[in-house]
């Protein structure tokens, strides 16, 4: 495998830049072996606590599970912007994010970050793949993250009496019927570009209905990751220590919106879910697993 270090955090917005000046032309192909790491990273207290206000976070020592997710973002990008990378970033799809939180981790502790690509699975509407991070605290593993984009392509016909291809495997993070609601949340128009100058990801579909338009989407979309992260702000208190959440991207939240929040006990944690609150489609399901 090839290892890239960095030095220091990239500008995802540089990134965006390059994305889509170097998406042109790539066709598919192989996965590519190589990993990007970032090592001795300090977290700066005062974006936390930016972070922290933009998902409903309360202010503490410890960082989300979801912060050390922005902090990879950028690692992501420059895999998926490399040369060797057989899919354009714009167009890609994020369908589903499970971290593992090992430990909690200490606003105060230096981290260590790798990220690689890997699993290419067939789709019904494509192919996905896994984008894969990881965070050390010295040699100790601490935190995992698996990003699953979907890129859309025509599926290729199968002869009669051939089974369609399977898509990639994944956890059912709820049950066919959704908890009843818990919570309404209005969610603003402005909290695109809110959570993308906390997060870097300034992907135009979240920014403004113009610049969404241009892209397919009658309205701007609240980020996936910034969704799953208020989630979790609303059920913080009751997270383990060491834990799993599953999600899967369902329907976009079109901004501005009305959202109904769920929530209710599991056998061995608790599922959540986040519906429109009128027609009661869905935006996201998940699921906590203590470890």
């Amino acid at each position: 495998m090839t290892v890239r270090e960095l030095n220091s955090l990239p500008n995802a917005l540089g990134l965006y830049a390059k994305a889509v000046l170097g998406g042109f032309g790539r066709k598919g192909g192989n996965l590519p072996d190589l990993e990007i790491v970032l090592n001795g990273h300090q977290i700066d207290r005062a974006h936390l606590a930016d972070y922290n206000r933009v998902c409903g976070f309360a202010l503490r020592d410890t960082v989300p599970s979801t912060y050390l997710h922005i902090l990879t973002f950028p690692l992501q990008m420059v895999l998926m912007t490399d040369a060797s990378f057989p899919f354009a970033l714009m167009g890609l799809v994020h369908v589903r994010n499970r971290i593992d939180q090992l430990r909690p981790v200490k606003s105060s502790e230096t981290v260590n970050f790798r990220t690689r690509v890997s699993n290419l699975q067939p789709h019904d509407k494509g192919i996905t793949f896994d984008l894969i991070s990881e965070a050390y605290v010295g040699n100790e593993k601490v935190w995992v993250d698996y990003t699953t984009y979907l890129r859309r392509q025509p599926v290729e016909k199968k002869a009669a009496g051939d089974k369609p291809a399977k898509p990639a495997a994944a956890a059912k993070p709820a049950a066919s019927e959704k908890p009843a609601a818990s919570a309404y949340w209005t969610v603003p128009a402005d909290i695109g570009r809110r959570y993308g100058a906390v997060s870097g990801d300034r992907n135009p579909i979240h920014l403004y209905a113009a610049t969404a338009k241009l892209l397919g989407f009658p309205q701007a979309i609240a980020h996936g990751m910034w969704t799953k992260a208020a989630c979790l702000a609303a059920i913080e208190s009751r997270l383990p220590a060491a834990y799993s959440v599953d999600v899967q991207f369902k329907l976009p939240v079109l901004l501005p919106a009305k959202v109904a929040f769920s929530s209710e006990p599991t056998a061995d944690g608790f599922r959540f879910g986040v519906n429109d609150a009128r027609k009661g489609k869905p935006h996201v399901s998940g699921v906590v697993t203590a470890l």
